[in-house]
């Protein structure tokens, strides 16, 4: 197994530009940085299958940029693709993830409203005091430009093209790093990602759980996509890993991993 966080040397000159179905036994997955969790127990639990299996977390952008190249089997997005996307690639959700607003610790708010999200991030509201918060202004943390995460938070509350960032980040790890060490940051991440060095707030009355998202009453959240060719056939090797991670066998893993299983 190759669970890597950084592009490998290996990869980097013998990967770029070629098709892994020319090597035996191995498939390179690339993309979305906020699928980590649900790639590693996968591929951990799949590496027994004699198929080497790697994931490059670059961002959705880029892992779809990648498939479209040939420089990955399988693209990973946590977006849904859009309509000129699906012209040459195909999207099967394997899971859904809910987006999370985070603050640091020691703010005293609870819960935000879809309304304070948008006038927030929109910079009509710049002053944690206008939302019950404490007299200070508000930094507003986010994903950089192809992020899917990005994508889902725009899209659900929006702040397309809207939002007046502070600062954009590269990875979901980035984002709760810089909130946990800001007492007036705002940010979002994965559902999967959060850890308790932040304070997740619960959005429109509703905490976002497995049952939450499963149900949608936690209306912020966004499809974990493999995305492969359209007009050409994956190799053995990568089609049984689409159908492993899509399996009975793989659900216990993903909800694991803080997902729900896209899989009936």
């Amino acid at each position: 197994m190759k669970f890597n966080k950084s592009l490998m040397s290996v990869i980097c000159g013998c990967a770029i530009g070629l098709s892994s179905a020319a090597n035996a036994g191995s498939v390179i997955t690339d993309g979305s940085t906020s699928m980590e969790k649900v790639m590693g127990i996968l591929i951990e639990s799949f590496e027994g299958n004699g198929i080497d299996v790697t994931y490059n977390p670059t961002g959705s952008g880029s892992g779809i940029s990648a498939v479209q190249a040939g420089r990955a089997d399988i693209g990973l997005s946590s977006r849904a693709l859009k309509d000129q996307e699906k012209q040459t690639l195909v999207g099967t959700d394997i899971a859904y993830d809910g987006i999370v607003l985070v603050v640091n610790k020691a703010n005293p708010l609870s819960d935000i409203t879809s309304e304070q999200v948008k006038d927030l991030y929109t910079g009509k509201i710049q002053n944690w005091k206008e939302v019950g918060g404490a007299d200070a202004p508000v930094v507003l943390i986010g994903r950089e430009a192809g992020s899917g995460t990005r994508d889902g938070f725009e899209s659900v509350t929006g702040t397309k093209d809207a939002c007046k960032y502070r600062q954009e980040l590269t990875s979901t790890g980035d984002v709760i790093t810089t909130v946990s060490q800001n007492a007036n940051a705002l940010g979002y991440a994965s559902l999967s990602a959060v850890n308790d060095s932040i304070k997740v707030l619960s959005f429109n009355g509703v905490v976002a759980s497995e049952e939450s998202v499963l149900d949608k009453s936690y209306k912020l959240q966004r499809p974990f996509v493999f995305v492969t060719p359209k007009d050409k056939a994956l190799s053995q090797d990568a089609q049984t890993f689409v159908d492993y991670a899509l399996s009975a066998e793989a659900k216990p893993l993903i909800v694991k991993a803080g997902v729900v299983p896209a899989a009936k």
